[in-house]
């Protein structure tokens, strides 16, 4: 009887368990029915909304407008903008670029002393306008001047020379700024000056070195052999159109700065709609939002041949001039030898030296 009464007391309290309270241990409730579990978390994935995109800020709105009437405040930029922040002008320097309007103009009045970084690839600018934001952009990174006419070594130059911070640059792509490179580099390979100085006080107030001190980057897409072989030898320090990689490059992480693909700039223009430098006949990139250094306008093959021949032109001119004037000394040569009025010039200039020289 006692059996019997235990047995009917254990078989109600099991009955009473609910397998499905969600206060179950884990490991009781892994135990429970995984098909519910499983259909209801799956109903209520089919009953959530899909996220909505979140709408622009209204900075982004209002340097869109800016960017899309920015022809129209060209003349009175320096006014308008000296009360922006850092940020902002350099936003619309970015959108400028797109538009193709970056110029001197645009740029010398959106300069800011803040700035780490400059994007100009494939601008108007010239050294002028590259030395005065230099002058006042001394803490600058990062810069691309690839794809600009414009630019000289002279400015390359002066970019180093105040930019002691300069760590990345960007250049070449196109034959005159590839030129330029190679002008630039005996600027970027750091050297020492001989300096004679009384005392140590004065040779610390000196400056006992010249060139790009800071440079560990350089992006240069079509780089010459002879070019980067004296980069190598001359300065290892400087890594030459490094490649992103999980571990690195030689062991040093590449900086997103250094990669040929992202814009130098293309930070600041996030939330701005990309139909904003699309005015001029841009074609909006949906897609990321920046704009890759290489997406200016493909050159004609005629134009390609025409800037090829005059580079080989410009190349070959020193070598000609040296064949000019050997050609011409030759001939005077045999000249004084085959004729004889040039002997009797030659002896009558011997007899006259020689008549001074008794006097």
């Amino acid at each position: 009887m006692e059996k019997e009464g235990a047995v009917k007391q254990i078989t109600a309290s099991l009955n009473k368990v609910d397998l499905q309270n969600p206060n179950l241990s884990p490991l009781k409730s892994a135990h429970s029915t995984p098909t519910t579990t499983t259909l209801q978390f799956s109903s209520k994935l089919a009953r959530q909304k899909p996220q909505k995109q979140r709408p622009p800020s209204l900075v982004s709105l209002c340097l869109g407008v800016v960017g899309e009437n920015l022809e129209d405040i060209v003349a009175d930029l320096s006014e308008i903008a000296s009360g922006f922040p850092a940020h902002i002008k350099i936003g619309i320097a970015a959108i400028a670029r797109r538009r193709k309007l970056l110029c001197d103009d645009v740029l010398i009045p959106l300069a800011d002393s803040s700035w780490e970084i400059l994007d100009v690839s494939g601008s108007d600018v010239s050294d002028l306008g590259l030395v005065k934001v230099a002058e006042t952009c001394r803490f600058l990174r990062a810069v691309d001047i690839s794809r600009c006419d414009n630019i000289t070594a002279a400015g390359v130059s002066e970019l180093v020379r105040h930019c002691k911070l300069l760590q990345i640059l960007r250049c070449g792509g196109c034959p005159k700024s590839d030129r330029t490179a190679r002008s630039s580099l005996g600027v970027l390979k750091p050297k020492l000056h001989e300096i004679e100085e009384d005392s140590w006080e004065d040779l610390d107030t000196a400056e006992i070195g010249h060139g790009a001190e800071s440079l560990c980057w350089l992006v240069w897409p079509k780089i010459d052999a002879d070019s980067l072989e004296i980069l190598a030898n001359e300065c290892p320090r400087i890594i030459v159109n490094p490649k992103p990689s999980l571990f690195g490059y030689r062991g040093v992480e590449v900086p997103v700065e250094a990669m040929s693909d992202v814009a130098l700039d293309s930070h600041f223009i996030k939330g701005i709609d990309p139909k904003t430098w699309a005015v001029r006949g841009f074609t909006p990139n949906t897609g990321s939002g920046s704009i890759s250094p290489l997406d200016s306008t493909e050159l004609s093959i005629a134009e390609k041949f025409r800037l090829a021949f005059l580079e080989r032109d410009t190349r070959l001119a020193p070598k000609r001039a040296k064949n000019a004037r050997q050609h011409q000394r030759r001939v005077e040569r045999q000249w004084m030898m085959m004729s004889a009025e040039a002997k009797a010039i030659a002896l009558a200039s011997k007899v006259g030296k020689s008549r001074n020289s008794k006097n």
